[in-house]
């Protein structure tokens, strides 16, 4: 009975078309973002901003960003982890070659660059699309792979070809415990999921998802095909190429192109898929399942007090990863989200049958 709209009144369409219509979903964001900013700097151990939370915040908004090519315009992309390296590159070469860059400007100007290549590699999307525009950014993938392997000023003349960089801050104040790095990611994340939210409910947003549901009657009402895909590329390449420079800037600190493989772009595909597409709440669904679930396959034997090697820990790790993702993909192809937002209508029901 808690969960209940009865005596919201709205009286202004503004009210009628905001973000959290219901009051309850309002004071339960207003909770979560004060328990995020304000408690777990508190409470929760360094091994847990190391190994979880940053992470998750970090792949959750490159999620979103994918979430947004894929999910709400339809256009399959193999290539974000390129858009990704993009990202940290760029950022790294605007970090050290321009004497006294804010950290800020440089992660933000990275996810300029990631968009420049972004809507480069988005072009054949307006000729090709389906698995044909997925093996067309996988060629972003492999392209940027070679390129910051083998052109060394891409990586400021590093003889080993990694890169690092070292005492980060923000407006003065140094971002080198856990904690800061934390909070840090958290703003970042809390920005663009506003903005991304945001994006898809308005006319633009719109735009998207009638080239996604059936492009030819898109274009008939007057949908531009060359407008809506190519900013669906630049916004998505915008989101990841940012995230791709806080995973190399915040999390790893020091990074080489290995650190945005193909591989990375499979996980955060996997991740759009498990946690729903078209949903802005799918992406963290996701993101949470990929971090959470081989931390606590890890620690799974232990708590039966089986001893296995580690070889048979992590291919049993991948094994039942995988049948996972099968099992989640047939008992509910749309996503957690969709798991999420039933258990809301049915909430709303509830005692009702009906």
């Amino acid at each position: 009975m808690i969960y209940r709209e009865n005596g919201q009144f709205k009286a202004s369409y503004r009210a009628d078309q905001q973000v959290f219509p219901i009051l309850q979903d309002r004071v339960l964001m207003g909770l979560l973002l004060a328990f995020a900013f304000v408690a777990v700097p508190f409470i929760a151990p360094e091994y847990w901003f190391r190994a979880i939370l940053t992470p998750f915040l970090i792949l959750s908004l490159a999620a979103l960003g994918l979430n947004i090519l894929v999910g709400y315009c339809g256009q399959i992309s193999l290539g974000t982890g390129a858009f990704m390296a993009v990202g940290a590159y760029a950022a790294y070469n605007f970090h050290v070659r321009i004497e006294g860059m804010p950290l800020v400007a440089s992660l933000l100007l990275g996810g300029l660059c990631s968009t420049v290549i972004g809507v480069l590699f988005g072009i054949p999307s307006l000729r090709i699309k389906g698995l044909y525009l997925a093996v067309a950014t996988l060629a972003a993938q492999f392209f940027v792979d070679w390129a910051f392997l083998r052109i060394s000023w891409f990586t400021n003349n590093s003889s080993s070809g990694s890169v690092s960089v070292a005492g980060l801050n923000v407006l003065g104040i140094p971002i080198e415990s856990p904690v800061q790095k934390y909070l840090l990611c958290l703003s970042f994340v809390v920005l663009f999921a506003m903005l991304a939210k945001n994006l898809v409910r308005s006319a633009i947003g719109r735009e998207w998802m009638a080239m996604r549901d059936m492009d030819v009657a898109a274009a008939v009402i007057g949908i531009r095909p060359v407008y809506a895909k190519l900013t669906a590329f630049a916004v998505s390449s915008f989101i990841v190429g940012v995230a791709g420079a806080l995973w190399g800037f915040v999390h790893l600190g020091a990074w080489e192109p290995a650190a945005f493989s193909i591989d990375r772009s499979f996980q955060l595909l996997f991740m759009v898929i498990i946690g729903g597409l078209g949903s802005i709440m799918g992406s963290f669904f996701g993101a949470a399942f990929i971090v959470l679930l081989p931390l606590f396959l890890n620690q799974l034997p232990g708590w039966f007090g089986l001893s296995i090697s580690t070889a048979l820990a992590s291919h049993l790790e991948f094994m039942i990863f995988g049948a996972l993702i099968v099992f989640f993909l047939i008992v509910e192809p749309h996503g957690l989200a969709r798991l999420w937002s039933t258990g809301k209508e049915k909430l709303r029901l509830w005692p009702f049958p009906h």
